[in-house]
């Protein structure tokens, strides 16, 4: 039986009315122009960096050094005239500022902070850059040599590939796409889940990679039935697509969706991956958080903001789990 979107309500709020709740997802903000093109202009780039007003992010691992001295996280942009070595240009922005980023070995001195920390602080612009600048650094950290040779690979468009230096191969960053799921029943409940390596008590929504040759509907309804032993409706308003957001840990993007089932009894988890499954109502899901039952994901996942779409409005933040989990 195929199921769409219902409306139901817990106070004031009214569920599905407010698709503003997966538009702002923290880590999918940007507002610099990547200007692609440039990235083969070498004398554009060299112009660039001598530019004074040019500045550049240090990242390394996933983190990246903040300004020191700031209430509100703010990223420490360096002039770019300052900085020896290769730069991974970002972008521009409207002001006609040019950003890079700096993959460093190592971090040194005070200030360095986790893109899971502080992604859902920074603004729309800082957070658009530094997503970029880590997913960057994860995969050329992880792709040093060529797939085919073996040979170590060399920088090119501005730190967007990298070019065997025996074949003459390029090699461009890759980006593992995976759904990510909030599954609704015929009662407009909730099923979240719970991951073995997880405290009791955190609960979350069903992910997954997209397999080869697999489409993100096929995958989300193999994964949902594997996690869980819930089988998502095979009709067109079953499987609604609401958003998407990177997710560099360490080369993601996650496919956001609501699902439905017409069988809810069939839970069967698979005791590797989900420890257990259950079903919520807007009012259980109240009761669990409030009595510190149930955790929640943070506000800087996109699980967060399926779950809050379902429930009709945000939920409050002492709610969440501890940041740095998956999802």
């Amino acid at each position: 039986m195929s199921r769409g979107p219902t409306k139901a309500g817990l106070g004031s709020l009214t569920v599905d009315s407010d698709r503003s709740l997966l538009s702002d997802l923290m880590l999918s903000r940007g507002v610099v122009d990547r200007q692609a093109v440039r990235r083969t202009d070498t004398a554009w780039l060299e112009e660039r960096r001598s530019d004074p007003r040019s500045r550049v992010l240090r990242v390394h691992a996933g983190g990246a050094l903040l300004a020191a001295g700031s209430e509100q996280p703010r990223l420490a942009w360096v002039p770019a005239p300052d900085v020896d070595g290769d730069l991974t240009f970002l972008g521009v922005d409207g002001e006609d500022i040019a950003y890079f980023a700096e993959f460093v070995t190592e971090r040194t001195g005070e200030g360095w902070a986790e893109l899971r920390e502080v992604g859902a602080l920074l603004d729309a612009r800082d957070a658009g850059l530094v997503v970029t600048a880590v997913a960057l650094d994860n995969w050329l950290r992880a792709h040093t040599r060529c797939p085919r040779c073996g040979a170590l690979t060399e920088q090119a468009e501005a730190g967007w590939s990298r070019r065997c230096p025996e074949d003459g191969t390029p090699h461009f960053p890759r980006t593992d796409p995976a759904v990510i799921v909030l599954v609704r029943d015929p009662e407009d409940r909730a099923l979240l889940g719970r991951q073995g390596r997880w405290a009791p008590g955190w609960y979350s929504t069903l992910a997954g990679f997209v397999e080869a040759g697999e489409s993100a509907e096929a995958a989300l309804r193999r994964e949902v039935h594997e996690e869980s032993g819930i089988v998502v409706g095979e009709g067109p308003n079953d499987i609604h697509y609401l958003g998407s957001q990177p997710w560099p840990f360490p080369a993601s993007i996650m496919l956001g969706y609501h699902a439905w089932t017409a069988d809810p009894d069939t839970i069967e988890v698979d005791g590797d991956e989900i420890a257990e499954a259950r079903w919520f109502t807007r009012a259980d899901l109240v009761a669990a958080c409030e009595a510190g039952e149930v955790r929640l994901p943070p506000d800087i996942s996109i699980a967060r903001r399926l779950i809050e779409r379902w429930y009709g409005g945000p939920l409050p933040g002492d709610w969440s789990r501890p940041l740095g989990l998956k999802r």
